[in-house]
């Protein structure tokens, strides 16, 4: 960061209105939490919704089942760019919060298989819109000196929901007696009542959110962009007061310029736009494939395979989600300080070594403690790198202008990504069993860490406007 940015930044820091600019991206943070909840409590009903809907030896439909949502993301990301340029990014939050409920509501209520899947792809749509949504407007209500830990708290809300639902799951579920089969499971608490409640619980987090979405005010970026300069001041100025607002003011307008503020096709082919964009989209998509994702969705398969049972699977579940939550927070204290940059190579490298040795293990077939102690040691360095770090920097790398359809395409892609991998994880653990699909997914972590380093600029402590100016000169 140069002198003069940094002057900008340290004399004007404690002007922020940092209590009300902490409350408006922890309500648009609700969004990952109901995102991380809606995503991993298919995983602790898994064992039992499959006994109900008779599908537990049949993996097109088991896996029709557990990737359902990610189509709902997928749509939801594509709707999202567009809806939220010209909706504005609390209406596409808002819009967020109803789809969760009717998820909610409705895959709990399902006894056919059609309509618990129409149900979970209503849930995949709320995470499409939250998981665009939700960290670029942290991201343009935030200072620069800021805006890496609170674009993380985005990633702390999902990580708080995704051990919410394990923990739930854990609670609502009650053990299940050796040497049950599939008829007992599906005619027991577990199989006809408990996986229904695991459901119907995100309710209550949706409403909250819901709710919380009328208590914040527009983006002033986008404000700008639509033309409401005035609208876009008054916001400014309650983030950061007058001075700011005037400083902020020139810098958005001069991003903008005198174009037409809607976006085309060919504004994205411009060569300096779209090296920015397939760098959005190659993060995104590295993010799916360094494989973390299969854990959550597959506890059952993974655990098992590691000679874990149904009850142990779901405390190892609980427990992975408590390392998760813990190195979220260590990964927000690090954003602003180490910077994006070596974040994402340490956990490309790391992660890369990890599989190696969990490949190893499972073709050995060593079980037990160990694989555990593995599994753990991936999600605790994923939590503190690949997993905050790239919203940070796909909210933040795109120029205001198109910003909304930009973050579309690179969520749209991430989603498109972890469907891929949902969806092909249990025909790539038949086909190459266990072990080789870690050492697959290790491959890949290793192939992302020399991109990375090649292809991604630091944007520690720079302004929105100031990335924008560096990554697109002239």
């Amino acid at each position: 960061m140069d002198h003069q940015n940094f002057f900008r930044l340290t004399t004007m820091k404690n002007n922020f209105n940092l209590r009300y600019i902490f409350f408006i991206s922890m309500v648009s943070a609700l969004g990952g939490f109901l995102f991380g909840y809606d995503w991993v409590v298919i995983g602790g009903a898994k064992p039992f919704y499959e006994r109900f809907f008779q599908i537990s030896q049949d993996p097109n439909l088991q896996g029709w089942a557990m990737s359902s949502a990610l189509i709902g993301c997928i749509c939801g990301a594509v709707a999202a760019g567009k809806f939220t340029d010209s909706f504005g990014r609390r209406r596409a939050l808002l819009l967020a919060a109803i789809l969760f409920i009717l998820s909610a509501i409705g895959t709990g209520y399902a006894n056919q298989l059609s309509i618990f899947i129409l149900s979970r792809l209503a849930g995949g749509m709320g995470i499409g819109f939250a998981s665009t949504v939700s960290p670029m407007y942290i991201s343009e209500v935030s200072p620069a000196a800021w805006r890496g830990r609170l674009v993380s708290l985005n990633q702390l809300t999902i990580v708080l929901g995704i051990l919410s639902a394990q923990i739930i799951n854990y609670l609502i579920a009650e053990p299940v007696p050796a040497g049950f089969t599939d008829m007992d499971i599906m005619g027991s608490w577990n199989g006809q009542t408990a996986w229904r409640w695991m459901f119907w619980v995100e309710t209550f987090p949706a409403l909250i959110f819901l709710t919380g979405i009328f208590l914040i005010p527009e983006s002033a970026r986008w404000l700008y962009k639509s033309g409401r300069d005035q609208q876009g001041y008054d916001v400014l100025c309650r983030l950061g007061g007058k001075e700011y607002a005037d400083r902020e003011m020139i810098l958005i307008k001069s991003t903008l310029g005198n174009e037409n503020p809607s976006v085309n096709n060919k504004d994205l082919m411009n060569p300096g736009l779209r090296r920015i964009l397939l760098i959005g989209i190659f993060l995104a998509v590295f993010q799916q494939w360094s494989g973390i994702n299969v854990i959550f969705n597959y506890a059952e398969e993974i655990f098992t395979s590691a000679g874990f049972t149904i009850n142990d699977m779901l405390f190892n579940v609980v427990l992975t989600g408590v390392v998760n939550l813990i190195f979220t927070f260590i990964a927000i204290g690090l954003v602003d300080r180490l910077g994006r940059k070596k974040l994402m190579l340490t956990g490309a490298a790391g992660l890369s070594l990890i599989y190696i040795f969990l490949g190893i293990f499972y073709q050995l077939q060593l079980q037990g403690v160990i694989v555990l102690l593995l599994v753990v040691s991936a999600i605790a360095l994923y939590a503190m790198t690949l997993a905050p770090v790239t919203w940070v920097i796909i909210s933040e790398i795109f120029p205001n202008r198109i910003r909304g359809v930009a973050m579309s395409i690179a969520t749209f892609s991430l989603w498109t990504a972890c469907f891929i991998l949902t969806y092909t994880f249990p025909w790539l653990n038949k086909l190459l069993n266990t072990g080789g699909t870690f050492w697959l997914y290790g491959g890949i972590c290793l192939a992302g860490f020399f991109l990375i380093r090649k292809w991604l600029p630091e944007t520690k402590g720079k302004s929105l406007e100031d990335i924008e100016n560096e990554m697109i000169p002239g």
